[in-house]
């Protein structure tokens, strides 16, 4: 297992194979990752713990912004503008996803990256 530190919170990488990577992000209470989207990357997320708020762009251009809870999932295809944040309590999700891990398209960032 390897963990990597975020500015708003880290992942432990628990399986890392040539055909899949399976992650736990441990996203801290009213932090957010980037508003982001991948060229090639597919991922799939689940809830564990919290209450995430994941924003994602619609077929018209769009952005909104929804509520999941824990048990509920969400499969990010390659060009979805997306965002997963916590608000006041810290969230806990698991992801597995295809292995292009630096396939990161920043649109905004609260952490200047």
């Amino acid at each position: 297992m390897r963990i990597v530190e975020k500015p708003w919170g880290h992942e432990e990488i628990w399986a890392e194979t040539d055909r899949y990577v399976g992650k736990i992000l441990y996203i801290r209470a009213g932090n957010r990752l980037s508003l982001q989207y991948h060229e090639k990357k597919d991922e799939t997320v689940r809830v564990m713990q919290g209450s995430l708020l994941l924003t994602t762009s619609d077929s018209s251009g769009g952005i909104s912004t929804r509520v999941m809870q824990a048990g509920e999932s969400f499969h990010v295809t390659p060009g979805t503008i997306h965002r997963f944040g916590a608000g006041e309590h810290s969230v806990v999700l698991a992801e597995v996803s295809t292995t292009e891990l630096n396939d990161v398209v920043r649109i905004e960032d609260d952490y200047d990256r």
